[in-house]
């Protein structure tokens, strides 16, 4: 059997699994680059997953504590709507994508890693970003560290 060095995934291993609710925590911290947070709504903000399946792996997520799109007020998801545009446009932009994946996992059977906040996530794909990696060693090779990737979209979200 071959074997994957990945030294920094043992941070997220060793890490102390937050007890509240990061995606209703963070957004009030004030402290945005360190939580990667690139914008802020008025009813949602969009942040980098910080343990993505690509580069530029966003979360979109309202401020109020909902488990379902259905839950939003009308407000609410069409100013998701238009983020998630904003968030494929910059996207594009920024890393010239192929393609993306975007989706709600909305419940813990649906595949929610927060199963109690909803939240879109946009993965950006490139031709070939997959490949025998995560069918044979269920992993996932991520090419760009993820404060770089935060740094040049920051950028973008900026203007």
């Amino acid at each position: 059997m071959k074997q994957i060095w990945a030294p920094w995934r043992m941070e997220y291993i060793k890490m102390e699994k937050p007890a509240n609710c990061i995606l209703c925590d963070k957004p009030g911290e004030n402290r945005d680059d360190e939580n990667r947070i690139l914008y802020h709504g008025k009813y949602n903000f969009v942040m980098m997953n910080n343990y993505p399946y690509n580069p530029g792996h966003l979360l979109i997520a309202p401020y109020r504590h909902v488990s379902g799109l259905d839950e939003l007020t009308s407000a609410e998801m069409h100013e998701h709507a238009d983020i998630t545009q904003k968030c494929l446009k910059i996207l594009k932009k920024t890393f010239q994508p192929k393609g993306f994946n975007v989706g709600v996992n909305m419940g813990k059977v649906a595949g929610a890693g927060i199963a109690d906040h909803v939240h879109s996530h946009i993965v950006p794909r490139w031709q070939g970003d997959t490949n025998f990696m995560p069918v044979i060693g269920d992993i996932r090779v991520i090419p760009e560290a993820v404060d770089e990737t935060y740094r040049q979209l920051k950028i973008q979200f900026k203007r």
